[in-house]
């Protein structure tokens, strides 16, 4: 039973740096398109016509999106399959907490998704009369990388709260016999004495 529980801790490891590292990947991302998006000097004006380059910000946008959803993705599987696992009976009662961080992960990553998305989207380029939309040419406004970057740091911390709670819940259902064998044993050991 021991080395099931050394298993368990090893496995929650895993899953927690390997979250942790596509979080920071994808905040160290979305801060840095903030810093490389385009600015009001990088637009061209030919006459009503208006053109914007290519930045940086559209690649590291969309890093960051992948990123943060690899790490929603190992999170949700992994936690997911702890709830679902055959020796474990899945109650919402019981299980409300682990459901209630997977919910709000899962809503704040799409805020972050939709920001970091379109954000990176009108960074990708707009040239004369094809323009972000309708023809015009749109800016990124101050802070929506930086901004989405948070988020997504907030939903790896919500989906890390959902995988630990699911672990916690499977080391407790897993380590109850072995406490009520223990506790036997020292009423044994009590009875001989």
């Amino acid at each position: 039973m021991e080395k099931k529980k050394d298993d368990l801790l090893k496995s929650r490891l895993i899953t927690c740096v390997t979250i942790v590292v596509f979080s920071t990947a994808a905040f160290s991302c979305g801060l840095t398109a903030e810093f490389n998006k385009v600015k009001v000097k990088d637009m061209k004006v030919d006459g009503s016509l208006c053109s914007l380059p290519r930045t940086p910000a559209f690649g590291l946008g969309i890093a960051a999106v992948v990123c943060m959803s690899m790490a929603q993705i190992v999170g949700t599987v992994v936690g997911g399959a702890r709830l679902c696992m055959k020796n474990t009976k899945f109650s919402i009662p019981k299980n409300w907490i682990a459901l209630a961080y997977l919910v709000s992960s899962w809503m704040c990553y799409g805020l972050a998704a939709v920001m970091l998305g379109t954000g990176a989207s009108m960074n990708g380029g707009q040239p004369y009369r094809k323009g972000w939309m309708d023809g015009d040419c749109y800016l990124v406004k101050n802070g929506i990388f930086g901004s989405a970057a948070a988020i997504a740091i907030f939903a790896s911390i919500l989906i890390l709260g959902f995988t630990t709670t699911c672990l916690r819940l499977l080391v407790h259902q897993s380590a109850g016999p072995d406490k009520q064998d223990q506790q036997l044993q020292k009423a044994a050991t009590a009875d001989v004495m």
